[in-house]
């Protein structure tokens, strides 16, 4: 049976719940992904792509906690790239969502480089980075959920006007010439998606230098 866009409507909220999750234990991730680093001695250049987090989980990982956090990270990301297939069929022959669910595919492969990606406003997810060190070497893995789920906010909403009772407004972000990114906002009337109220409390925290502020 076809994907059906109440079914990407309920695949959202499912997504961004799992999203929160993942962004309450911030400090877990980073000071998971800061611990692998120093057992690959990989301590130089910034973590780039997921398959580089994949390859620290398969074989620099000796941390139940920092396993499971690493395996959330991952399994959102899969998550998230299995919707855009699914949003990406549900798209007519006009291409309704425009070029936004092919740009966020493309962010979600495992070799797309993500050393530039900055999640901008009204995300603060780099602002729970405590020093220019980390900002510096996770700033592009830690902006690739929300700049992803940014968008694929933003194709839902999209596809939604295909429906006569139903508009869209939002944000997203395109590649630029110079690789980077940026935002723009349509305007229109929007049927909001209700974010998950309940989220589990987060993980243990290990002490050390990476707190939230």
């Amino acid at each position: 049976m076809a994907f059906t866009l109440k079914e990407a409507k309920e695949t959202l909220k499912a997504l961004e719940h799992q999203c929160k999750l993942l962004t309450q234990q911030q400090v877990t991730f980073i000071t998971a992904l800061e611990r692998m680093r120093e057992n690959a001695h990989d301590r130089i250049k910034p973590v780039s792509n997921l398959a580089q987090v994949q390859s620290y989980l398969d074989y620099n990982c000796n941390n139940s906690t920092d396993r499971g956090i690493i395996s959330l990270f991952l399994g959102v990301c899969k998550n998230l790239g299995d919707f855009c297939v699914k949003l990406d069929a549900l798209q007519t022959e006009t291409r309704s969502a425009g070029d936004i669910i092919q740009i966020t595919m493309k962010m979600l492969s495992p070799t797309y480089d993500l050393t530039e990606l900055r999640a901008k406003y009204p995300h603060d997810a780099l602002n729970h980075l405590s020093c220019d060190e980390a900002l510096n070497f996770y700033g592009g893995i830690i902006s690739l959920i929300p700049v992803v789920l940014a968008n694929v906010r933003e194709a839902v909403s999209r596809l939604a006007k295909l429906h006569p009772l139903e508009g869209s407004s939002g944000r997203h972000y395109t590649e630029d010439n110079a690789g980077g990114y940026s935002h723009t906002q349509s305007t229109g009337s929007q049927t909001k998606v209700t974010q998950a109220e309940e989220a589990a409390k987060p993980a243990w925290r290990p002490a050390g230098r990476f707190h939230t502020t």
